[in-house]
Order: C-alpha cells, then sequence, then structure tokens
C-alpha cells in the first residue's frame, strides 16, 4: 500500500550517519541525496524512506513506528547493532515475538529524532 514515507530530521549529518548504517545492515543504501534531504531505497531503484531536514521536527506521537522488512535474522541483528552504534536509543533487542506470530524476529530502536523505528524478518 505505502509508495514511500519521509521523516523530518533536525540535524541532516546526524541522522545520515544513523541512517546510512542502519539501512545498511538491511540492504539499502542512498539513492539520492541534497543539501536537505536523502533518500533510501534498494540498490538500483527509487526512495522508499527519505529523511528531510525541518527546522523544529518532531517524531509522531505515541504509537507510531515503521517497520522495515530485513532479508534474515542476522540483518536485524546487524541492524540494531549498527543503530546503535549511530546515535540510536535500543527499544527492544533481536529477538523472536511470539505474540506478533510464531516466527516474527524482529529489533526496535529509536532514532537521533525520537522516530520508532523496527527491522523484521517473518
Amino acid at each position: 500500500m505505502l509508495h514511500h514515507i519521509s521523516l523530518g530530521v533536525t540535524d541532516l549529518n546526524r541522522s545520515a550517519a544513523f541512517y546510512d548504517a542502519a539501512l545498511a545492515a538491511l540492504g539499502y543504501v542512498r539513492v539520492w541525496s541534497d543539501d536537505t534531504a536523502i533518500g533510501y531505497g534498494p540498490p538500483g531503484g527509487g526512495d522508499k524512506l527519505a529523511i528531510k531536514l525541518r527546522e523544529g521536527a518532531a517524531a509522531p506521537g505515541p504509537g507510531f513506528h515503521l517497520a522495515l522488512a530485513a532479508p534474515d535474522r542476522a540483518a536485524v541483528d546487524r541492524f540494531h547493532e549498527a543503530a546503535l552504534r549511530h546515535g540510536g536509543h535500543d527499544n527492544g533487542a533481536p529477538g523472536l515475538r511470539p505474540h506478533y506470530g510464531p516466527d516474527y524476529y524482529a529489533a526496535f530502536v529509536i532514532d537521533p529524532d525520537g522516530h520508532h523505528i523496527e527491522a523484521v524478518i517473518n
């Protein structure tokens, strides 16, 4: 259903360091960038996620989170590790979430601007 999503960030360089590392762990790369925004997606494809510099940007309220598809469990683990090394905060270590499904394996982080981001394979 979704074509793409954009997140407002207050510091493009700080957020780029976070998303470059965290998304690379899932196989996603920068597909375009300019002085105020960066788009990420599969190599050779269009953007599915963009971060955009916005003065006073704030993360969406409680209940919002963005779940990103991972190719395998190891990628979920790498995502979590990379996110924490690049300014993210832990919001749920990698592991099975049987209450979501028997094979639902995910990790949860909060980006430097407070956006709740999940990597998942199921």
